[in-house]
């Protein structure tokens, strides 16, 4: 039996909603678009929310505006995508990281003690799809000995008095906090919605903007946009509908190329007006592993549920207890060998030549390491069956128990 890892969910609202935006005559940035950012707002209860190319772009977008530069410092977990890094990298600042919890995520006590009077704001993952404490955060960016560290620089800085909580959102859409959707939980949340992800436009993400009521989230949503679309005070579709003079257009700000376009966000649409039950299958079978490998003595499950938060089941990051990451290797070969394809979630970035290069040491990273050594991610989505999901468990069982007898 050959087990694919995470291919996307297409169905037939899926490709009719595409095929509607091909005969539309409309493929790039348009109505579309428009419709996926109502929908990701009514769905999260957000105010605004503007559709971008990448979670990347997203990031690079939002720090922007938010005035950050060369020499200021942004704090992210060492145990994450590369992509939350880059992204600070690409408007000159330095990502500062820091080490993560069991639970794979930011490490409060580790974010306090990375913030100087240089850092502007912070980046916590939802790693898998399980929340960050984004109250613990929110609650560390807002205590006065901390707030007195924080140099303003700019409008935007000034409004805020504090640093800037951006939540990388890149695998939770739908998990929940303390009852809340992921979304807005933090000042600014950025969604992925690259092909692997649970709800996906191919590539694509969002921009969820929560910020305190200094600040005007549907004006920023405005400035965003124009700014994704190389500044450009009208969109190509807008100057499609106008008429005599409505070709004419101004460029008000150097912006960049960050659109999301129609052709993309059909699929993301299509899929969520359906989300809740693409949800609850995740769920079904991140539960059918959890009831499988809850007796193995080796097996350390993923945190997914407690009380009032809740996974958005995006991965399913099995680890493997007392493992070296030489036999954890070895355990991923015999799975694979038998049709079943998994994946490691993530190699650390001090791990990464860039930052290895850069100084940066995974012995400084003690709790990154050891999540990672251990781990292997699961194939989860909705179109797994029964027997999928029960050859999958016993491919896991039977490589685990044959290394460590070895």
């Amino acid at each position: 039996m050959k087990i694919s890892f995470s291919p996307p969910y297409v169905d037939a609202d899926v490709e009719q909603e595409v095929i509607d935006a091909l005969r539309s005559g409309w493929i790039t940035t348009g109505p579309k678009v428009k419709a996926l950012e109502d929908e990701v707002c009514n769905y999260v209860g957000v105010e605004a929310a503007l559709g971008v190319n990448s979670a990347t772009s997203g990031m690079m977008l939002a720090l922007h505006w938010f005035g950050i530069t060369r020499g200021d410092e942004v704090i992210i977990p060492a145990y994450t995508y590369a992509a939350t890094a880059l992204a600070v990298m690409h408007i000159g600042a330095k990502p500062i990281m820091v080490d993560v919890n069991e639970d794979f995520n930011i490490s409060i006590e580790k974010i306090e003690a990375a913030i100087t009077e240089k850092t502007k704001a912070i980046i916590p993952v939802d790693f898998s799809g399980w929340p960050c404490d984004y109250d613990s955060i929110n609650e560390l960016v807002n205590k006065e000995s901390v707030k007195n560290k924080f140099i303003a620089k700019g409008e935007n800085q000034k409004k805020l008095g504090r640093i800037l909580v951006m939540s990388d959102a890149a695998h939770s859409f739908g998990a929940v906090y303390k009852n809340i959707r992921t979304g807005i939980l933090a000042d600014i949340t950025v969604f992925s919605f690259h092909a692997v992800k649970n709800l996906t436009t191919a590539e694509g993400g969002a921009i969820c903007l929560s910020l305190p009521t200094a600040f005007n989230n549907l004006a920023i949503y405005k400035t965003l946009r124009l700014w994704s679309l190389n500044g450009q005070t009208k969109d190509a579709f807008t100057k499609s509908k106008a008429a005599g003079g409505g070709w004419k257009y101004d460029i008000v700000y150097p912006g960049f190329k960050m659109n999301l376009p129609d052709v993309c966000a059909a699929i993301g649409l299509a899929q969520i007006r359906k989300y809740d039950k693409l949800l609850s299958e995740r769920k079904r079978v991140f539960d059918f592993y959890d009831e499988s490998f809850k007796n193995q003595p080796w097996a350390w499950l993923p945190p997914y549920q407690k009380n009032n938060f809740s996974s958005s089941y995006h991965l399913y990051p099995l680890r493997i207890k007392n493992i070296t990451e030489e036999k954890r290797d070895l355990i991923i070969e015999k799975i694979t060998a038998t049709g079943v394809a998994v994946n490691v979630h993530f190699i650390p970035l001090p791990m990464l030549s860039v930052f290895k290069n850069a100084g940066y040491n995974i012995e400084d990273y003690p709790s990154t390491y050891k999540n990672y050594a251990a781990e292997i991610s699961l194939p989860i989505y909705p179109q797994l069956s029964i027997k999928e999901c029960n050859f999958i468990v016993q491919s896991v069982i039977e490589s685990v128990n044959e290394v460590i007898i070895l």
